[in-house]
């Protein structure tokens, strides 16, 4: 048998092992394709291009040619660890959207589903597959714990015992026998003032949890059509790492790259080895204020001699707001803050400037995700200072190897006003915080009268897979903290906190706490 058709034989071989048809397009493609390759590699490569193909979104087991070239692009490819790919801004109406399949149980993009495109003018079923596409996401993550996975054929019973079942609320309803040690994933919401429900996208019934809009874990016995709670808790969380090996380098977080940048060698080598990048992060810049201003200048004075990767100025801009002279003023404040960094040319010349807007910024009502302040104010600043970027809130940032999100939003307020029940210490509400907004696996995981999202943008705010950073820019006190591989940043108010402000260091992955005192 000649080489060729000795390789088309492996490779229809090797796809049908996995249940998979290529067509004869896609077959000759991959026989010419691996005619270069090692007879000892070729069994191995020829895995890595199955893997790289069931890693895509498929709709048949029939492989067509563009599939197959994909996979061997996702396999040689250089193409996304290029210099342009080093650092990315997505905003939140540019993040790619994918929807869960139940039934072929992965992720798949938007143009694959008869979903419309989204509108900022969202219909009621938009409304209704927010929370619904909230659900299967914990769902399917939860499903995929430890505790949760059923025991393998023949293991000992001993590690049976230790595993869990989820169980629907339509189960339950349909459930005459006394059931025990229940575990249902779903829902708090108070259909009635005063009276909590649990739901899922199965049914409800009432029972005593505690927060609304948040997904919980009940844990109990069900007899007579009642629920009895004898613990609740958060879905686990689930690290990158993880998730990604499930799914593969499927781009959730958004930018240029067709594939995930976590997958590219190149780029972590360029992360770690640009040792001197730095972010430095501030919010509420205040650029109406005097003290502000002059803090702003210590500050450029001080990295002039070594001028950080990124500045990240998160709103708000203004002290109060100014009613119909507000957009004038803050134009004339980016102006001064134009002139001030011009003044340093070395700051000018090499660091961006990324600005995330806050609730009181000019703009739409306070509803997430929220624009970019509009090119009227930011254009002559934008001429000015050509490495500068007007974003949304929240934002996305890439960098290198590592995906970065920025909200704007007083979020820890929000949720403890919203508690009905508080956590004992007050000194643990950043860590009670985290570990509920990574649990949710959503940056506002409140009711929708209390945190308003454009419904149909709602899958923007999601924090899945868990990225590498999340900056919570709130008025809280400041900040850092790391959980499921994710670190945690909250600068505080800059000109309310004594004027602090937080330094991340991709590298090393540390963030330094810095302070303008007494200058």
């Amino acid at each position: 048998m000649d080489l060729p058709r000795k390789i088309k034989s492996k490779v229809t071989a090797g796809f049908k092992m996995r249940g998979l048809i290529l067509r004869p397009e896609a077959s000759r493609y991959l026989a010419e394709a691996l005619e270069s390759v090692n007879v000892s590699e070729l069994e191995d490569v020829i895995e890595k291009v199955l893997d790289a193909v069931e890693k895509q979104p498929l709709s048949s087991n029939m492989i067509e040619l563009a599939v197959a070239e994909i996979a061997v692009q996702d396999c040689t490819q250089s193409c996304d660890e290029t210099i342009d790919n080093i650092f990315n801004i997505i905003g939140a109406f540019d993040v790619p959207r994918y929807i869960y399949s139940v039934e072929r149980k992965k992720f798949l993009p938007i143009s694959m589903t008869n979903h419309p495109a989204p509108s900022l003018c969202g219909s009621a079923k938009d409304k209704a597959e927010l929370f619904r596409e909230r659900y299967t996401i914990l769902q399917q993550r939860t499903h995929r714990h430890e505790l949760f996975t059923p025991p393998a054929i023949g293991a000992a019973v001993e590690e049976g015992q230790n595993k869990f079942q989820l169980r629907t609320i339509e189960a339950l309803l349909g459930s005459t026998a006394k059931l025990g040690e229940v575990i249902v994933l779903g829902m708090v919401t108070q259909l009635k003032e005063g009276k909590f429900y649990l739901e899922d996208p199965s049914g409800t019934f009432h029972n005593g949890l505690y927060t609304e809009s948040c997904f919980v874990l009940a844990e109990g016995w069900y007899e007579d059509s009642v629920f009895h709670v004898n613990g609740f808790g958060f879905p686990p969380t689930e690290p990158s790492s993880a998730t990604r090996s499930y799914y593969g380098n499927i781009n959730f977080f958004g930018g240029p790259s067709s594939t995930s940048v976590k997958a590219s060698s190149k780029l972590k080598q360029l992360e770690e080895e640009n040792e001197d990048a730095m972010f430095v992060i501030v919010s509420d810049v205040w650029l109406d204020s005097v003290e502000v201003m002059e803090k702003l200048n210590i500050m450029f004075s001080g990295y002039a001699a070594m001028p950080p990767t990124c500045f990240i100025l998160c709103g708000n801009f203004s002290s109060a707001p100014y009613g119909k002279t507000q957009n004038r003023s803050l134009k004339e404040s980016l102006k001064a803050l134009a002139d001030m960094i011009c003044s340093y040319p070395s700051i000018h010349s090499s660091s961006r400037f990324v600005f995330v807007p806050g609730p009181e910024d000019p703009g739409p009502a306070n509803i997430l995700p929220r624009p970019p302040l509009v090119q009227t104010i930011t254009q002559e600043f934008s001429e000015r200072v050509p490495f500068s970027v007007f974003t949304t809130n929240p934002c996305r940032i890439q960098y290198c190897s590592q995906e970065i999100i920025v909200v704007r939003e007083d979020l820890v307020n929000k949720m403890c006003r919203n508690c009905i029940r508080l956590p004992s210490s007050n000194l643990d509400i950043p860590n009670h915080f985290v570990k509920t907004i990574l649990s949710q696996g959503h940056l506002t995981p409140l009711p929708l009268y209390v945190s308003p999202v454009f419904w149909a943008y709602d899958y923007s705010l999601r924090v899945y897979p868990v990225p590498d950073v999340i900056v919570f820019a709130d008025k809280y006190d400041p900040f850092t903290i790391t959980n499921t591989d994710c670190l945690c940043v909250n600068p505080g108010s800059f000109p309310k906190s004594g004027f602090t402000f937080k330094v991340y260091y991709p590298s090393n992955k540390t963030v330094e706490d810095s302070k303008l005192q007494g200058l």
